[in-house]
């Protein structure tokens, strides 16, 4: 009697650990199934960023978006902000501007290849800041803005709230500072509003450009998105950014069948993760189906 006791008690306890390892792997499975629907759903352009929005310039209308509420740094996007609040103190461009001691990186301890003491017109500058992402040229801009760098950014963040970014907060102009902060609905707003300043338009899409270095040496600079290269992209305004704490970044507004959109891709970890998602997006607005679904929501 108490073997066959001892039977039924190992018989259950044996039915209950299956049953809770199928119970398990069936929680499993369907997390993974619902990880993955999203992936496969030919409605989405299957993103790798942990942060997008894809919006219609004209419109505002919202064409994707992916954690677009999350408020995260945004490292060298900020230069964007930084040459708008120049452009808007009508400084001359013809200037000479100087690196100082004070422009040098003190936050991550990057390089660079403009020296203490090396001069430029503030126009070389600034397509040093937007095109090459050149950080000392962007300190050397808000360090020579009139009251110097805390007007500067006292009028970048007032600029911020003009546009309506009001979970966006600038502490440097270079985006160095991992407390330099946005989300991508507020991207957009930035990167619209870059678009509308023919400089920023110029600087960011240009492909490469010199200036003149020491004993006469040309420097040579490129632009940190390779995409203003391709033919077969038209692309109004350009930014990238990356700091460890925001990741890789890229914003955009470019051109798709006539429409243009503005995308933003924040904290991307892969190198070239930002622009293969810059590529899956424009195939997936190219799409006949995604373009017919778009124009219908129009």
């Amino acid at each position: 009697m108490k073997k066959k006791i001892w039977m039924l008690v190992v018989i259950s306890q044996t039915f209950v650990i299956n049953w809770a390892h199928a119970q398990e792997h069936h929680h499993k499975h369907k997390s993974h199934k619902a990880h993955t629907s999203a992936r496969l759903d030919p409605a989405s352009p299957h993103v790798q960023s942990n942060i997008a929005l894809i919006v219609d310039a004209k419109t505002r209308e919202v064409i994707y978006d992916k954690h677009a509420d999350l408020v995260a740094p945004i490292a060298s996007i900020t230069k964007l902000m930084t040459a708008m609040v120049v452009l808007d103190a009508k400084l001359p461009m013809d200037e000479q501007v100087s690196v100082d001691d004070e422009d040098k990186d003190r936050i991550k301890g990057s390089k660079s290849r403009l020296r203490i003491g090396m001069s430029y017109t503030r126009a070389e500058m600034m397509q040093m800041a937007l095109m090459a992402s050149e950080n000392r040229a962007a300190s050397a801009l808000a360090r020579n803005y009139p009251g110097g760098l805390s007007a500067a950014l006292a009028a970048m963040n007032a600029k911020a709230k003009q546009l309506g970014m009001m979970d966006t907060h600038f502490f440097d102009p270079t985006g160095l500072n991992s407390d330099n902060v946005s989300t991508a609905h507020d991207l957009v707003k930035m990167v619209a509003a870059a678009r509308t300043y023919p400089l920023i338009h110029k600087y960011t899409t240009t492909a490469s450009a010199s200036v003149e270095g020491l004993r006469g040496r040309e420097l040579h600079f490129h632009n940190t998105n390779p995409l203003v290269k391709n033919a077969s992209w038209e692309i109004g305004v350009s930014k990238t950014g990356y700091i460890s704490e925001a990741g890789r970044c890229l914003v955009m507004e470019a051109t798709f069948n006539d429409r243009p959109v503005i995308i933003v891709l924040l904290d991307s970890w892969g190198k070239r993760t930002r622009i293969g998602d810059a590529n899956r997006i424009k195939k997936w607005i190219e799409s006949s189906e995604t373009t017919s679904r778009l124009m219908r929501r129009s």
